[in-house]
């Protein structure tokens, strides 16, 4: 049944964000499905399946949608807005598994659930570098810093996120205006 191996990663999901990968048991999420361990392990073979599957169903379309958006062609601050737009509203609409690839990217490197989202990581710092790169061509003081501009980028991104996810500012357009001017100033100048 669908609705098993749906209602396996939403659980999942919930447990993970909650108390972190590390701390969630099979067992634990069986109980919480409602299902059988046997269910689990036909549908995902074992607890970082389901990762691996929460990754590739419910996160891979956003890296679709952050190619689209770092897609440079002129115009810096527009592709930057584009970028900033999509994951805020990303995390408002997935905050659970926002929250979720933020505690295990930003936790111990060695732990499993950081090697299941490592593709993730490397492709979004990708999809910004590149975008970086190719402005380079038209703003010659960015040329080689590429890559320190991706992980600042996406770094300064990411706080507003968690900022937002402890109700303490809004995602919206001004958040979006206050973030690329923040981050803006520091590159052109």
């Amino acid at each position: 049944m669908s609705d098993n191996r749906s209602t396996i990663l939403h659980c999942s999901l919930s447990l993970f964000a909650a108390k972190g990968y590390d701390a969630v048991g099979v067992q634990q999420i069986v109980e919480t499905a409602g299902i059988k361990k046997p269910t689990l392990y036909h549908y995902f073979g074992n607890k970082r399946g389901v990762l691996e599957a929460l990754m590739q169903e419910q996160f891979a379309p956003f890296l679709a949608t952050l190619s689209r958006a770092a897609s440079y062609a002129g115009d810096l601050p527009l592709t930057m807005q584009r970028v900033v737009e999509s994951y805020f509203q990303f995390a408002v609409r997935q905050p659970t598994l926002y929250q979720m690839h933020l505690a295990a990217w930003y936790g111990n490197p060695e732990n499993e659930a950081a090697q299941v989202i490592l593709p993730t990581i490397r492709a979004q710092h990708q999809l910004l570098e590149q975008m970086f790169q190719q402005a380079a061509r038209d703003h010659g003081n960015m040329r080689g810093r590429h890559q320190v501009y991706a992980a600042t980028f996406l770094g300064m991104i990411n706080t507003y996120i968690v900022q937002a996810q402890h109700h303490q500012l809004a995602l919206n357009a001004e958040t979006v205006k206050k973030a690329l001017q923040q981050f803006s100033y520091g590159i052109y100048s």
